[in-house]
């Protein structure tokens, strides 16, 4: 999306370090056509399509899929001086009426790339300032939590093609690069490189293999750019 490309992003990951979490519009859609995209790729990565069938059956029969609609909309909803009053209640009580059904916690306004996908659901809770990329997949259990205090102060900063184990959690301002897999019921406190595996508590890289084989039906580029990202727009903004 336009203001998450370039200086936006710069300032998502400023927001994401900031001292204290509260609210924005950093992840919102600002218009129909971009939500339209980044759901028209993030329903790629469930049904290898985009078809309006496959919209449907997701849509009723697939939780996480389901959030994300409610997510996308809300977001773009609370942006515009009509819909914050006329739509925004209604969506945000969907939403809400979503996390408590399916047990995912995102916020509306977090910024989230094109390709994104909930494999399972129950205990998914992201912050609002998280910063994520393109194509991530996330697990049941997965956490990206906020820090108050210390060097780690702020929220995570997610790349492209980044895979989250179930139990996976991941605390503070911490940068996980690029394709990188985070294992089962690992806690990461520190930067996790491009293609690396982690696991433990605390995390500690395993290997070099990455997330390759486990990020499937991968949304391509043209639909990452309709959607107003470029790939890999987070890791060109990560210094």
């Amino acid at each position: 999306m336009g203001e998450t490309i370039g200086t936006g992003i710069a300032a998502a990951i400023v927001g994401a370090s900031s001292a204290e979490a509260k609210p924005h519009l950093r992840g919102c859609a600002r218009s129909l056509g971009e939500v339209r995209a980044l759901l028209r790729a993030d329903l790629y990565r469930y049904a290898g399509d985009t078809r309006i069938t496959s919209y449907i059956k997701h849509f009723g029969f697939t939780p996480g899929f389901k959030y994300t609609v409610w997510m996308r909309y809300c977001g773009w909803s609370k942006r515009g001086r009509v819909t914050r009053f006329a739509l925004y209640p209604l969506l945000k009580w969907m939403l809400l009426r979503s996390r408590y059904k399916y047990g995912i916690a995102i916020p509306e306004y977090a910024v989230i790339g094109p390709g994104f996908f909930i494999n399972r659901f129950g205990g998914v809770y992201f912050v609002g300032d998280v910063v994520i990329g393109c194509n991530v997949n996330v697990t049941h259990g997965t956490v990206l939590g906020y820090t108050n205090r210390g060097a780690r102060k702020g929220a995570p900063v997610i790349g492209d093609r980044v895979f989250f184990a179930s139990g996976a959690k991941v605390i503070g301002h911490v940068f996980v690069g690029d394709d990188a897999a985070v294992g089962v019921n690992s806690v990461v406190t520190k930067d996790v490189p491009a293609s690396a595996v982690v696991g433990g508590i605390p995390a500690k890289q395993l290997s070099a293999s990455g997330s390759e084989g486990y990020i499937n039906r991968q949304a391509s580029e043209e639909m990452i750019r309709a959607a107003g990202w470029e790939p890999s727009s987070v890791r060109h903004w990560d210094a």
